[in-house]
């Protein structure tokens, strides 16, 4: 079984659901307290041991990119000035690398997903997603690879939600339970008022043993 080793970012969408806040600023870049949100997904990725990050960005996102850069001015006054507790926080993440693809068109999540069909090769891989940002002792994501290298199969997470709020969700059937794990059959999305499968909704950290060539 090949390590996991790298993940993707799709970061193309508009962030509608954000406006007017999302209008010139990428909503992977709206702050939450003193970090930009795409910044706490990355360090998810590192903890779990991610080596290689392509991020899928689209058109007015090229602040995600200078984020992630080198800013030799900023890092030289702040070395000047002594303030080195400032001066890491500003560095990129070294144990990552990170690389960046154009989404040409908003064709959806999966065309992101397929357009890092070449990084990703043969490999298997994360796709993560700012939706949900969970904090833990083991990294979401830690978990979700775990999963991987007991079962050899694709891996979603997901968390419980109240009856009343399913319509607003993805939903997935749960069909055998071990556990905290569970064999699904089948996903809906955002299903009406007392039609859910369950109350297990996804979130955004997924994992894929490979892209199928036949998408």
């Amino acid at each position: 079984m090949k390590k996991v080793r790298k993940a993707i970012i799709p970061a193309a969408g508009l962030g509608t659901r954000f406006l007017p806040a999302t209008k010139a600023m990428p909503k992977e870049m709206l702050p939450i307290v003193d970090k930009p949100t795409i910044q706490y997904i990355i360090e998810e990725a590192v903890a779990s041991g991610i080596e290689d990050i392509i991020i899928v960005t689209g058109k007015g996102k090229r602040a995600i990119e200078d984020h992630f850069d080198h800013n030799f001015e900023l890092e030289d006054n702040l070395l000047k000035k002594g303030k080195f507790e400032l001066l890491e926080k500003t560095k990129q993440p070294g144990e990552v690398d990170i690389h960046y693809i154009r989404q040409k068109e908003p064709l959806g999540l999966g065309h992101a997903i397929w357009c890092a069909r070449k990084f990703i090769g043969d490999e298997p891989f994360a796709v993560l997603l700012g939706d949900d940002i969970v904090q833990s002792e083991t990294p979401c994501l830690k978990q979700l690879i775990n999963q991987y290298e007991l079962t050899g199969g694709s891996v979603i997470g997901v968390q419980q939600v109240p009856e009343n709020e399913t319509h607003r969700y993805g939903i997935v059937g749960p069909k055998e339970q071990d556990g905290r794990s569970y064999s699904v059959s089948e996903f809906v999305e955002k299903p009406k008022m007392g039609t859910a499968p369950s109350n297990l909704a996804i979130m955004a950290d997924t994992f894929f043993p490979l892209i199928s060539l036949n998408i």
